[in-house]
């Protein structure tokens, strides 16, 4: 075998190593922002959730007690500036984003700001405990199957324990895609063709979504 011809087999092993490593970097990007969508779509569900469980407090077809508590725990979830507060501190240089008013534009003239809840949308740890907190606080207001026929026995009852069970219904089928999302990226992050040569660049490692999200055995699944 002449020097030539080993030579073109070296360069048709590089490009061909060049070519499967660019396959995985863009499967790779293509995960990351299925990730992200993910991400976005779950947290419009969990608030959506959470804007029918507060309309369920307000609407008195809960007992006081129950009206409040399930009250003040929508809330939690729908505060926005407990998540700004948790966006800001976990990514260096965010706090003036978050602070800027919605619709001002950045220094150079860009696009305007977006505030940073509804841009990132992340679910850390107090949104998960918020969630969860959510979630226990229906299923014991919930947890009557005799109250809650007495709910669905009214016209606006029966329309608000539907809206609350399709979106919980979609909130958890939400949480399962993005997940599962999640995992897949995981997987091809670790292996070594990816970790030997950085795929994933400066992105962080994706982390499933973990909260309770278990469903209140009186409430039918209607979505």
């Amino acid at each position: 075998m002449t020097w030539s011809e080993i030579a073109i087999i070296v360069v048709a092993v590089v490009l061909l190593a060049g070519w499967a490593l660019w396959v995985a970097a863009s499967r790779l990007d293509r995960l990351h922002r299925k990730v992200m969508a993910s991400r976005l779509a779950l947290d419009a569900q969990l608030e959506r959730r959470a804007s029918t469980a507060l309309d369920l407090a307000g609407a008195g077809e809960l007992d006081p007690a129950s009206s409040v508590l399930v009250a003040e725990a929508a809330y939690a979830v729908l505060d926005d500036d407990l998540r700004m507060r948790e966006v800001a501190a976990a990514v260096p240089g965010l706090a003036e984003l978050v602070a800027a008013p919605e619709g001002v534009r950045r220094p150079d003239g860009g696009t305007p700001v977006v505030r940073a809840p509804r841009l990132l949308a992340g679910v850390g740890m107090q949104r998960a405990m918020a969630e969860s907190d959510l979630s226990a606080t229906l299923r014991a207001a919930l947890e009557d199957p005799q109250e809650v026929a007495e709910i669905r026995a009214s016209p606006v009852g029966a329309e608000l324990l539907a809206a609350l069970a399709g979106a919980w219904y979609r909130a958890q089928i939400a949480r399962r895609f993005h997940n599962e999302a999640v995992a897949q990226t995981q997987r091809l992050r670790r292996t070594w063709y990816a970790r030997a040569f950085s795929l994933a660049g400066h992105a962080p490692m994706p982390v499933t979504v973990e909260l309770d999200d278990a469903w209140p055995p009186a409430l039918d699944r209607n979505p």
